[in-house]
């Protein structure tokens, strides 16, 4: 009995991972993001002054109609830290938008965003209690150890 269950548990598990579909848009923004780094900048307020941002993306993957995982490293204020999230995407044409709302994010604190995605960049606007701003960079491909830190060139 313990083995047919197992099977049902582990066949469920293949099937649920099977009936999440894609949309062209969708596979290639997948395709796009897995194992790149995002750098660019952000501001704080109505500040023109600008802060290095980066973020290592390891990989990302739908897991349900308008949510995704995105398993990554954020490196901020002097810190590296690596982070599994699910985060809501809706899609604007071909255009990935993260909605991501009052967040908690293990280690850095409680974030808002809207970032669009879109030719190798992005841009949106960020907010963490009571400050927030702008960010935009450009995404590469990560051609580096994963242990290596990310610079802003």
């Amino acid at each position: 009995m313990k083995l047919v269950f197992a099977a049902f548990v582990l066949s469920a598990a293949v099937f649920a991972q099977d009936a999440v579909t894609m949309t062209p848009a969708e596979k290639a923004w997948q395709e796009s993001m897995n194992n790149v780094k995002m750098i660019g900048y952000f501001t704080l307020g109505d500040s023109k002054e600008l802060h290095d941002d980066a973020y290592v993306i390891e990989k990302i993957a739908k897991v349900a109609e308008g949510q995704w995982n995105f398993s990554a490293r954020i490196q901020y204020g002097g810190r590296d830290v690596k982070v599994t999230l699910k985060v809501p995407v809706q899609f604007a044409g071909d255009a990935p938008v993260i909605n991501f709302p009052r967040q908690t994010v293990q280690g850095m604190g409680t974030y808002d965003a809207r970032v669009l995605f879109y030719k190798g960049g992005y841009a949106g606007t960020w907010g963490g209690g009571d400050h927030g701003g702008t960010m935009f960079g450009k995404i590469i491909k990560n051609d580096m150890p994963q242990d290596t830190p990310v610079k802003i060139q």
